[in-house]
């Protein structure tokens, strides 16, 4: 009797499942693999890598070239250290860039138009025969020593004034026992025949043996004032001075 009332006692127990105890972990669902990520992620990492080595690569694709430091007047030649340097630009096939080995070629060339100074120079800027500004005419001079500046160079600005002849008087007197200088003396007129103009080239006019000191200028002047400067020039009556550029 006993033995029936303890099976039919286990018989009437809950069939619930077993709670887990204290301090088990849950398992932890599968987790969903997304293989579209992980494929764009690898994408975006080789092309990083392909963007650093192209540029890389043309970063090493760098030729010197001819950079103009300062403003060259249109007619006027470059020179090394006073309006060009070199610097480093990525090569381009399709830019004409003047080579640095080739500066020294450059330097006999004229400039056909005015080159802003920050301006990386290319060969349609130079040629041989150089352009004439608007509005601007070249004349040339051949002037005696004392009649320019001795350190006189292209580039610079001058005005030409006219000399103004005289009569020479001698500067010393038999008591003194020095002798007049026998040569007609001369000074500039107040009124400058060109107020500024810039010397394009000078070129020494001096004998194969004897240094005579004689200099032929060419000047970019205005048109206006072609004429009398002309005038005078072709009498030998002209004085070529150094000005302060126009700010202008």
């Amino acid at each position: 009797m006993k033995i029936q009332e303890r099976l039919g006692a286990g018989g009437n127990r809950s069939a619930a499942p077993a709670q887990p105890a204290m301090g088990e972990r849950l398992p932890a669902p599968p987790r969903e693999r997304k293989p579209a990520l992980a494929a764009l992620a690898v994408l975006l990492i080789l092309v990083g890598a392909l963007g650093a080595t192209v540029l890389v690569l043309r970063a090493g694709d760098r030729i010197e070239v001819v950079k103009v430091t300062k403003e060259i007047p249109a007619g006027e030649a470059p020179v090394e250290g006073r309006n060009i340097t070199s610097v480093m630009v990525a090569e381009d096939d399709s830019i004409h860039y003047v080579p640095w080995t080739k500066v020294d070629a450059l330097v006999k060339l004229k400039a056909k138009s005015t080159i802003p100074a920050g301006t990386v120079a290319v060969g349609e800027m130079f040629g041989a025969k150089p352009g004439l500004p608007a509005g601007k005419a070249s004349v040339g001079l051949s002037l005696k020593e004392g009649q320019y500046p001795a350190d006189l160079k292209p580039g610079d600005t001058v005005a030409a004034y006219p000399v103004v002849s005289g009569t020479s008087t001698a500067k010393g007197s038999a008591g003194s026992g020095s002798s007049s200088s026998g040569s007609s003396s001369g000074s500039s007129g107040g009124t400058p025949l060109v107020a500024a103009a810039k010397v394009s080239t000078i070129s020494s006019n001096n004998d194969a043996t004897v240094s005579t000191g004689n200099q032929n200028l060419t000047l970019l002047v205005p048109r206006g004032e072609v004429a009398a400067l002309a005038s005078a020039a072709s009498e030998g009556k002209v004085v070529v001075v150094r000005v302060t550029p126009d700010s202008n």
